[in-house]
């Protein structure tokens, strides 16, 4: 007969008391490499709209700055904007920025979350998802960014979009809940009437 033999209880108490070490250690790393992936998803996306809005605005004034029915247009990769278009040159507001798909709101740089999509996905090559109801973050929907509208919080004292990164954002009760300010989540802010985009990282 073969005599059997296994691990005893000591060493089974060494090997335990191995692996907490091991937890205790790589949890926190692994926790901070997380926080810094949700820094880094907002700040690529945020830098490809902003280069996307300069393009916007480059190809525009590449043109000879055209019109369509008195408002600024362009026709964008195939996709036709309308862009600022402000009774007079300012600082606080600027022509030639993206700001839907209609002429509603560009003379004075206003934004809802309808034209914020607009822009997201006509300047943006192969977008990521986006919505702008707030049960589509709870129901399964493949959603990666929620957009809100910022009212009265741009340099022309215009309404603004603000486009959180979804696994950023806050839960109550286990379900997510709709943002009210950029404390919340990590998002960037576009203001077309000035064609700022600001980002914000919370966690």
């Amino acid at each position: 007969m073969k005599k059997q033999s296994g691990f005893t209880l000591i060493e089974l108490v060494i090997v335990v008391v191995i692996l907490g070490f091991l937890a205790v250690t790589a949890i926190p790393k692994f926790l901070d490499l997380t926080d810094q992936a949700k820094q880094a998803n907002i700040e690529g996306m945020a830098g490809g709209f902003a280069t996307a809005v300069s393009l916007t605005r480059a190809q525009w004034e590449a043109e000879g700055r055209p019109q369509d029915t008195n408002t600024n247009f362009v026709n964008y990769d195939g996709s036709a904007l309308y862009l600022t278009t402000p009774a007079t040159n300012t600082n606080a507001f600027r022509p030639g920025y993206p700001m839907g798909l209609t002429t509603t709101g560009a003379n004075n740089g206003n934004m809802n979350t309808t034209r914020c999509i607009e822009v997201w996905n006509n300047i943006l090559a192969q977008p990521p998802s986006i919505s702008d109801t707030a049960a589509d973050l709870n129901n399964g929907a493949n959603i990666d960014y929620f957009v809100v509208q910022s009212v009265g919080t741009g340099s022309n004292g215009n309404n603004t979009c603000i486009f959180y990164l979804k696994e950023s954002l806050p839960k109550s009760g286990g379900s997510f809940v709709t943002p009210t300010t950029t404390a919340q989540g990590n998002n960037f802010t576009y203001d077309p009437a000035s064609s700022t985009v600001a980002i914000t990282i919370n966690n």
